[in-house]
């Protein structure tokens, strides 16, 4: 079996190759299209890039399983030892709007935990990092979350999250903010540019393999909204919701949830 080093090199090269190939659609009105049920936009760029990553990382690991958004669903990948999981790009309505805070996920999964991962955001030059029992890197340094506390902190979440339902009083004082590439989200997470990314809906795999390995090895804690350990190449292909933070501000985040 490939070393998980070895996963991280061909990750972060498609990633760069993806990059490469989204920027020549950027800002140059690619032909785009709902995907109906629910499931938002994708464009010409998203196939496009979706074909290279493909072509890129199963020709070198023909035996992994492969779970991308814009691949047809593969039974196959649930038998495979080791699984491609990608976002071809993710924050598609970002792209679409010329906006820079789009990115690519990459992922390789080892029956249901991450062991490599890259974030690439071309636009902004940001390359997140991490292979499992190693740290997490941006642009090649270490990167650490912040140690804050809920009131006050700065919350990469959506605005639904502020309805009282979902908390046991009344909400915490932290300040709610968004950005549209959720890998991207728990990436800030993980590097302390914001104090915790937080969704309460079911997250599809797709959306937070990377990230998730990013941020557990920069030193936050990374769970399901429940506070389990994410499992991932799993049939459903979602995770039940998700918290990024450090470890003291997930504990008061998890507590004040409903």
């Amino acid at each position: 079996m490939r070393a998980p080093e070895a996963d991280l090199a061909l990750l972060t090269e498609a990633a760069i190759e993806a990059g490469q190939i989204a920027l020549r659609f950027w800002r140059r009105d690619p032909v785009a299209w709902d995907k109906g049920g629910g499931a938002g936009p994708v464009t010409e760029a998203d196939l496009a890039v979706n074909d290279a990553i493909q072509a890129r990382l199963t020709g070198a690991c023909p035996d992994y399983g492969w779970l991308s958004e814009e691949s047809e669903a593969d039974p196959a990948r649930l038998d495979a030892r080791r699984c491609f999981i990608i976002d071809p790009i993710d924050g598609t309505r970002a792209f679409i709007d010329g906006q820079d805070g789009f990115s690519h996920s990459l992922a390789v999964a080892e029956n249901d935990r991450i062991i490599a991962a890259v974030v690439h955001l071309p636009v902004r030059g940001l390359t997140y990092t991490a292979v499992e029992g190693g740290p997490a890197l941006l642009n090649g340094q270490p990167i650490r979350p912040s140690d804050a506390d809920i009131d006050g902190a700065r919350v990469l979440t959506y605005r639904a999250v502020s309805e009282a339902a979902n908390w046991r009083g009344p909400m915490p004082a932290f300040r709610r903010e968004f950005r549209s590439s959720l890998a991207w989200r728990l990436c800030l997470a993980a590097e302390g540019q914001f104090d915790a990314a937080l969704s309460l809906r079911a997250c599809w795999e797709w959306d937070i393999a990377a990230g998730s390995l990013i941020a557990e090895r920069a030193g936050a804690t990374v769970s399901d909204r429940r506070g389990q350990r994410m499992r991932f190449n799993s049939a459903r292909a979602q995770v039940d919701g998700m918290i990024t933070a450090g470890p003291h501000l997930h504990g008061q985040i998890l507590t004040a949830l409903a």
